[in-house]
């Protein structure tokens, strides 16, 4: 049996940024920086022997340092500048583009079953069955990294790795050889340009290798494929992002287009600035752009209050419960005299343990992580943790694995519980609380629902053209995790665990990367803009309840804006550009693939 193969590429800490405020001191303002130039290939003079020795002529300063050059997808080069020197590149004949180094933001079981992948009727598993399960597709990874260990990457019962790969795999003192196999095909690590702005990574928290210090990639990894391009790679699977920019000065968005003009599929993560609109990243046309849904699973903790009242809530905490059947005193961090904002935040050092000790704390949502605020109480001799949304996040619930007893809330169910806290207060008789953690609970209706930090249009580079592209299993998803990453993130969680459960749209955007290999595997004469096609076509835009997908944030109606073309729908045999439920409008382009955007929705 054969399976998906996969490529790990990995951007150390991907690209990173410097920038600062204006200034007028001078040698602050010729600070060199990364930049990213882009060339015009076939000028170079004959009298260079390559390209690399073109490029160094180019740069007139000795300060001036070569990190990278690209002939794939990108030509040109990449080297650490003072911005005069940038300025100067400009005026160069074969210079097409100059632009600065940006931030590229990580976007942090049952999703199969959930997706229609495994299942004992007939029509169910087709398109693996189609696909001969993958077999010889490539994915390439760009994230922080993988952890080989994992049963997840086991090469078991697999074949050959296909005769079209021609990538590496780097090796080093912790990523010696073994690391990789017939479905963890390759990886490799870049870290020159991160070296050049930063410095030399601290080595004792980073590795200078392929393998994973933070989580994201082991995890988006697993998703892609669990059960870049003259590699040879099919699909590049791409879960960071960061501001969105014309085009033609995005760097990734560049990149990407020359992957798609040599029939590589590009997914990308669409960002989790929700639910506020225009907040959708990686928008280029070429490029799918993926938010997240919610699959039928949930982890309901329940917050049971003294005056009987019970507040729904969720968690993934596995350690040590609270006492059963006892109520612990309840506290609002943020009525604590001082500085009340950054109690109410939990913020590092802004609690009072004498006001804490033995209680159960709520904290409000921001700033910090949501796990680093359990730290915090935790820290100030607290019992446990309710965690309450604030009102831009709504009633949308992530499940976390905290360090303490503790669960998450909605905006309007933690308005009742500082309400009931401080009616407590007047009558001067103690609030308490306790959580009751019920553990998994399956086939939850309604599902799916657009995640409530899932971004959302209108695409805010190009208004006409629909972002995110759809929607895909993105909250509370289970997949591998590195040893050395506690599973709450935090530094000081020494535990151990060979999976782990994060949302975001990171988590979406592999799902849809896995089922584009699998779809280019069934029909390998598919363009990326085919894949993308089918992907849309036959997306579903209503939930287990037979309505149309709501909104988690508010409860309310979803719209394309929300979930695109809908939520993929593996199940479907067979795409094409109209279906009953959708119109659509579409923009061909000189590369040979089409976008289109639907400009109505109405339901069948």
């Amino acid at each position: 049996m054969s399976s998906l193969l996969l490529l790990f590429f990995l951007l150390c800490t991907t690209t990173s940024s410097s920038s600062s405020s204006p200034s007028t001191n001078k040698n602050e303002a010729e600070t060199p920086k990364t930049f990213i130039i882009k060339v015009q290939y076939d000028a170079k003079p004959s009298i260079f022997p390559t390209h690399k020795h073109w490029y160094e002529s180019s740069l007139s300063s000795a300060s001036a340092t070569l990190l990278h050059t690209y002939d794939t997808v990108f030509h040109g080069f990449s080297a650490k500048l003072t911005p005069s020197e940038a300025l100067r590149l400009k005026t160069l004949p074969h210079v097409l583009a100059v632009f600065s180094e940006q931030v590229r933001h990580l976007h942090t079981t049952r999703s199969p079953q959930f997706l229609g992948l495994k299942s004992s009727s007939d029509s169910a598993g087709l398109l693996l069955k189609e696909s001969d399960f993958g077999s010889d597709l490539v994915i390439g990874v760009i994230d922080t990294g993988v952890w080989p260990e994992r049963q997840s990457f086991n090469d078991r019962d697999l074949g050959p790795v296909p005769r079209k790969w021609k990538g590496q795999c780097v090796t080093t003192n912790d990523f010696p050889a073994t690391s990789c196999n017939r479905k963890l095909i390759g990886a490799r690590f870049f870290s020159q340009g991160y070296e050049s702005t930063n410095g030399k990574m601290n080595e004792t928290t980073e590795f200078r290798s392929p393998r994973d210090s933070d989580g994201h990639g082991t995890h988006t990894a697993s998703i892609a494929a669990g059960s870049a391009v003259s590699d040879g790679v099919d699909v590049v699977s791409l879960s960071v992002g960061g501001v969105v920019v014309p085009y033609f000065l995005d760097a990734i968005a560049i990149a990407a287009f020359g992957a798609s003009d040599h029939g590589v599929f590009v997914s990308a993560s669409a960002g989790n600035g929700g639910p506020g609109g225009l907040t959708v990243t990686n928008v280029a046309p070429w490029v799918t752009t993926v938010g997240a849904g919610t699959i039928d699973r949930d982890f309901p903790a329940d917050v049971h209050l003294g005056n009987g009242k019970i507040i729904p809530g969720v968690s993934v905490y596995s350690g040590p419960g609270l006492k059963k059947d006892q109520m612990y005193s309840l506290v609002y961090a943020g009525s604590e005299s001082g500085d009340g904002y950054s109690a109410s935040l939990c913020l590092e050092g802004s609690l009072d343990p004498a006001f804490v000790r033995g209680k159960i704390v709520v904290c409000d949502r921001g700033i910090n992580s949501r796990p680093a605020k359990g730290e915090v109480v935790k820290k100030a001799g607290g019992v446990g943790m309710i965690l309450a949304n604030g009102v831009f996040d709504g009633e949308g619930l992530v499940a976390d694995c905290h360090v303490l007893p503790a669960t998450s809330v909605g905006a309007a169910s933690g308005d009742e519980i500082r309400k009931y806290i401080m009616s407590a207060e007047k009558s001067k008789s103690p609030a308490t609380a306790t959580i009751v953690f019920k553990g998994t609970r399956v086939n939850v209706r309604p599902a799916p629902v657009v995640a409530s930090f899932s971004a959302r249009g209108p695409n805010p580079e190009t208004p006409e053209i629909l972002k995110p592209d759809v929607i895909a299993p993105g909250l509370n998803i289970l997949a591998a995790w590195p040893d050395k990453v506690g599973p709450s993130g935090i530094p000081t969680d020494k535990r151990k665990t060979e999976f782990n459960i994060l949302s975001g749209t990171s988590m979406a955007c592999p799902h849809v990367s896995g089922l584009a290999a699998l779809l280019k595997a069934a029909h390998p004469d598919w363009s990326p803009a085919a894949i993308r096609s089918a992907l849309m076509t036959t997306a579903y835009t209503v939930d287990n309840r037979g309505e149309t997908m709501i909104d988690e944030s508010t409860g309310n109606t979803s719209t394309a804006l929300d979930f695109g073309a809908g939520h993929v729908h593996p199940q479907k045999e067979k795409s094409r550009l109209q279906r009953s439920n959708k119109s659509w409008s579409c923009w061909e382009f000189e590369l040979p693939f089409i976008v289109c955007s639907v400009s109505t929705i109405r339901q069948a």
